[in-house]
């Protein structure tokens, strides 16, 4: 009997001194992330129910903020409104360009790492760089785009300078960005069994029905993550619109990063600011679990549509 407590008290030691070390070696991530990601995210809810400048102290208001966003902020509206119109948009969009090309690269063909190459360059390129770029791209007068048009006899649109065009010009520069995407598509297409498109072949299924019976359902976990990372992504746009319209014209592409922006930055209310933050968290995050449960009715898994079947108890 001694000898057993010997041996426990042995291996409650051997315990506690594993997690002293688990917790040692941990302790960097957990002071950045209490210091640097919960400390600010808890003092920026505190914010929230306050009227602070950033310089002066906060002065408590309670859902006043909140109140004002749902019921005298006609930008909080417009730009909301605008920001699920260029995220709708651009995730579908950047999905079909992405599932394409990387088709297009699945393919043995001579070259095919040259296009991979290109089709992700795109991404890896600093963003005020390629927006710039853009920028000149759709400039109405020397832009390279309506230089093309006017080749073939078509008048190109005032891109960035129109309302009805400001905010598509925007989604299409966006889905060039579609490099990552590619290559997670063109992983998963590269994991479809060949067997399964030789067996529609003998049946005389058509291509686009083996896309659609065969394609589709087999890649569609990486459709899933895909296109619920694009539209947390797309939700807190801000870089674009800043760097080549800064909201206009006339409002067309005033998104919510932007009306956080003006209202931190330019008016100095950071405790509204604070306020938008949070519900932009809250929107981000129904939207997300909203996809997620859907997705048991589309998402195909090995084990079955929606999930690894349950066993079944004998």
């Amino acid at each position: 009997m001694h000898t057993g407590m010997v041996a426990s008290a042995a291996e409650r030691r051997r315990r506690a001194r594993n997690a002293l070390n688990f917790y040692l070696f941990i302790s960097p991530w957990l002071v950045g992330f209490f210091l640097l990601t919960a400390g600010p995210l808890m003092y920026s809810f505190y914010a929230s129910l306050t009227r602070w400048t950033g310089i002066s102290p906060p002065q408590f208001t309670g859902l006043t903020n909140f109140r004002q966003m749902f019921f005298g902020d006609d930008r909080f509206w417009r730009s909301l409104l605008n920001t699920f119109y260029f995220a709708g948009a651009e995730v579908v969009l950047t999905l079909v360009l992405s599932l394409v090309l990387a088709r297009f690269v699945n393919r043995r063909r001579p070259g095919a790492y040259v296009f991979r190459t290109i089709f992700y360059l795109p991404s890896v390129v600093a963003g005020v760089a390629i927006f710039m770029v853009w920028a000149w791209l759709y400039d109405t007068n020397l832009g390279i785009l309506n230089y093309l048009l006017s080749l073939i006899g078509v008048r190109g649109p005032r891109w960035l300078l129109d309302p009805r065009w400001a905010m598509p010009s925007l989604i299409l520069m966006s889905a060039t960005f579609c490099g990552g995407p590619m290559l997670i598509f063109l992983a998963a297409l590269q994991e479809v069994p060949q067997e399964y498109y030789e067996a529609a072949r003998i049946d005389g299924a058509s291509v686009l029905r083996e896309f659609f019976i065969i394609t589709v359902p087999l890649i569609s976990p990486s459709i899933f993550y895909n296109f619920v990372v694009g539209l947390i992504v797309a939700m807190q746009v801000f870089s674009e619109p800043f760097i080549m319209t800064f909201g206009g014209p006339m409002l067309a592409t005033y998104v919510y990063g932007l009306h956080l922006y003006n209202t931190a930055f330019r008016y100095f209310d950071f405790g509204y600011a604070s306020a938008l933050a949070w519900i932009l968290f809250i929107i981000i995050l129904v939207v997300s679990l909203g996809v997620v449960v859907s997705s048991r009715m589309w998402v195909y898994y090995e084990g079955g549509a929606g999930g690894e079947k349950k066993r079944r108890k004998p």
